[in-house]
């Protein structure tokens, strides 16, 4: 048997004395066959900001393991950054959802700007940053498994490729789409 969590979050990760990390609330979660990759959802489950997308729009794809891994990704980049995903007071719409901001700031700099990061971190925070925008891809087939989640950031930040632009909806991932291969648009979403 599997284990889908459905609501990995900041709250529910919990350290041991020897600062292990142990996933805690299992209240959402769900067993499924290890043979079944997808498994039918009668409603979404979570805490909005960790939610995977195809939790709610059933059209993006089915749901497995990887809705998990989104909301790792989630807790990854807040981890890295030191800020919630989501912020309702920012001064500018971009930086009301935090993924968007951050690659922005990747892909015109290079770099990012966060303050008490010490030069000799950021290289490992961006790398966190990028495997974290890798994690939180909308379509579960963008999303790496964990295992090669592990990989990357065990891995040179050199071997990373950077990852699509984030987004929050299907329409979003329609019109990205129809620039990179009008051909496959019909077929993504309905």
């Amino acid at each position: 048997m599997k284990i889908l969590h459905f609501d990995i979050k900041p709250h529910n990760i919990l350290l041991d004395e020897n600062l292990i990390p142990k996933i805690s609330d299992f209240g959402l979660a769900k067993l499924y066959p290890v043979q079944n990759s997808i498994i039918t959802m009668t409603a979404a489950k979570g805490t909005i900001g960790y939610m995977a997308q195809e939790l709610f729009y059933k059209n993006i794809g089915g749901v497995s393991y990887k809705a998990d891994g989104y909301s790792f990704g989630m807790v990854l980049m807040e981890m890295a950054s030191k800020r919630k995903n989501m912020n309702p007071h920012a001064e500018h719409s971009s930086q009301h959802y935090f993924p968007f901001w951050i690659y922005d700031q990747l892909e015109k700099r290079g770099e990012i700007e966060l303050e008490d990061v010490p030069g000799e971190d950021m290289k490992i925070v961006k790398k966190m940053i990028m495997v974290a925008l890798w994690c939180i891809q909308i379509n579960p087939n963008d999303r790496p498994s964990m295992s090669k989640v592990v990989e990357m950031l065990e891995g040179d930040i050199e071997c990373l490729e950077m990852p699509p632009e984030p987004t929050m909806y299907p329409d979003e991932m329609i019109s990205m789409d129809e620039t990179r291969n009008p051909e496959q648009t019909v077929s993504t979403i309905k």
